[in-house]
C-alpha cells in the first residue's frame, strides 16, 4: 500500500518574510509555500524537518494526516495569553500535550487509529483554526475535548477528576463548528462528548452579554483609554484576552453566571455514562428500525393485497399471457413470465385453488422441459 502523509502549516499573527520562505524552499522544493502557509503531500519520502520546530519558529497552527492513522493538531499562541500551567490540567497522555516555548505556548492535539478508515487532510486546518482566536477570547472547552481524548484511550487512572473550565466559558452542551470539527478530527466517540456535556449547564448568552457590559461600563476611564490605544497599536487579540480573563475572574468572585459549577466527575464515571447512553442510543435504533420494518412490510403486504385483487377473475387470461411469453424465448420475458406466475401461485393459495395451480403449472413444466434458463428462474422463485 503506498504512503500519504499530509502537512499544513498557516501563519496567523505575521506573515513569512521572504527570507523565511526561501529557507523553507530549501526544506521542500514540492511544497506550496505563500506569506502565510507551507503545504506538502508526500507518497513516498517525508518532511525533512521537525514539524514542531517549524512551528516554534514560523507558524501559528499545524495539521498532520498519514493513512496510518495518525492525527495531528498543533496551535502555537502567546505565554501571555495561554500559559502552560493553565493548560497542564488539560492534559494526561498523547491526546494532548503542551510545551512552553519561549514566548509561546505550543497545544498538541494527537489522535491514533490504524483500524480506522483513511481520510485526506485537505480542508481540515480551516475548519479548525477559528479555535485559537476562541482560545484567544477565552474559550478553553477545546483544552477540555483534549482531556476527553486523552480518557478516551485509557490514558487517564479511572478516579481521576475532570478539569474545570474557567467561569463564563461557554457549554459543551452547544458546539462551536470549530469544536465540532476537532471532535471529528479527534475521532471523539459523540456518545462520550454527550455524557460529558451533561455536566454543563446550558449556556445563558444574554446573561452573560449583560454582565459583561455592566463589568466594562465600571472600568475607569483612564483604563479603558489605555486598552483603546493598546488596540490601536495593533494588540486587539491580546487585549481582548486580557479583558476577558479579568471579567471571568470577576464572575468567579461575585454571583455572575459559571457555567461549571457543577461536581467533577471521575474518568470512570464519564465512561460509564457514555456506555450507558450508547447502550440507549442503539436501543433506540434498533427500534426505530424494527417499527420501520414493521411499517414497510404492512404497506408491501397492502400493495401485495390490492395487486393480488386487480388479478382476481383473470387467471385464464394470465395463463395465456405467461405462455407468450416463454414462447418469445427472451431473458426479460422469461422473467416477467415468471412473475406473473409467482402472482398465480400466491392468488391460488389465497383462493385456495393452490391444487389447480400446482397441476397447470407442472404441466406447463413438462411442456418447455428443454428450456433451462427458464427452468433456472422457476427454480430460484421456488416454482
Amino acid at each position: 500500500m503506498s504512503e500519504y502523509q499530509y502537512y499544513e502549516f498557516v501563519a496567523i499573527d505575521e506573515p513569512l518574510s521572504e527570507r523565511q520562505m526561501l529557507t523553507l524552499r530549501a526544506i521542500s522544493s514540492r511544497a506550496t509555500i505563500t506569506p502565510t502557509s507551507f503545504v506538502n503531500t508526500y507518497n513516498y519520502g517525508d518532511l525533512k524537518a521537525d514539524p514542531r520546530d517549524l512551528v516554534k519558529r514560523y507558524f501559528d497552527a499545524f495539521l498532520y494526516v498519514a493513512n496510518w492513522g495518525s492525527h495531528e493538531f498543533i496551535l502555537r499562541l502567546p505565554r501571555q495569553v495561554l500559559d502552560k500551567e493553565t493548560v497542564e490540567p488539560f492534559c494526561g497522555g498523547q491526546g494532548l500535550s503542551v510545551r512552553a516555548e519561549g514566548k509561546h505556548t505550543l497545544l498538541e492535539f494527537c489522535s491514533e487509529d490504524e483500524d480506522g478508515e483513511w481520510e485526506s487532510g485537505e480542508g481540515w486546518l480551516s475548519s479548525l483554526v477559528p479555535l485559537r482566536a476562541d482560545i484567544l477570547a477565552g474559550d478553553l472547552r477545546c483544552l477540555y475535548l483534549g482531556w476527553l481524548l486523552c480518557a478516551q484511550n485509557g490514558e487517564l487512572d479511572d478516579e481521576a477528576a475532570e478539569p474545570t473550565l474557567p467561569p463564563g466559558c461557554p457549554s459543551l452542551r452547544e458546539l462551536s463548528a470549530s469544536l465540532s470539527a476537532l471532535a471529528d478530527f479527534l475521532r471523539l466517540d459523540p456518545d462520550l462528548i454527550e455524557a460529558a456535556a451533561e455536566g454543563f449547564p446550558a449556556d445563558d448568552q444574554e446573561q452573560m452579554q449583560g454582565a459583561l457590559q455592566r463589568w466594562v461600563g465600571a472600568l475607569p476611564a483612564s483604563e479603558k483609554d489605555a486598552f483603546l490605544l493598546r488596540v490601536a497599536g495593533g494588540e486587539g487579540p491580546v487585549v481582548r484576552s486580557e479583558l476577558l480573563k479579568r471579567f471571568r475572574a470577576n464572575c468567579a468572585k461575585d454571583a455572575a453566571p459559571a457555567t461549571f459549577d457543577v461536581p467533577r466527575r471521575t474518568v470512570a464515571q464519564l465512561l460509564e455514562s457514555r456506555d450507558a447512553r450508547a447502550a440507549e442510543r442503539k436501543r433506540r435504533e434498533a427500534e426505530k428500525r424494527a417499527k420501520g420494518a414493521a411499517r414497510r412490510a404492512e404497506e408491501e403486504a397492502r400493495a401485495r393485497k390490492e395487486h393480488l385483487d386487480s388479478l382476481a377473475g383473470r387467471e385464464a387470461e394470465l395463463w395465456k399471457r405467461v405462455e407468450t411469453l416463454i414462447r418469445a424465448t427472451q431473458p426479460k420475458s422469461y422473467d416477467e413470465a415468471v412473475a406473473i406466475l409467482v402472482d398465480l401461485r400466491d392468488l391460488s393459495r389465497r383462493e385456495g385453488t393452490g391444487d389447480d395451480f400446482e397441476l397447470c403449472l407442472t404441466k406447463l413444466r413438462e411442456r418447455h422441459r428443454n428450456k433451462p434458463s427458464l427452468r433456472q428462474r422457476l427454480e430460484r422463485a421456488g416454482l
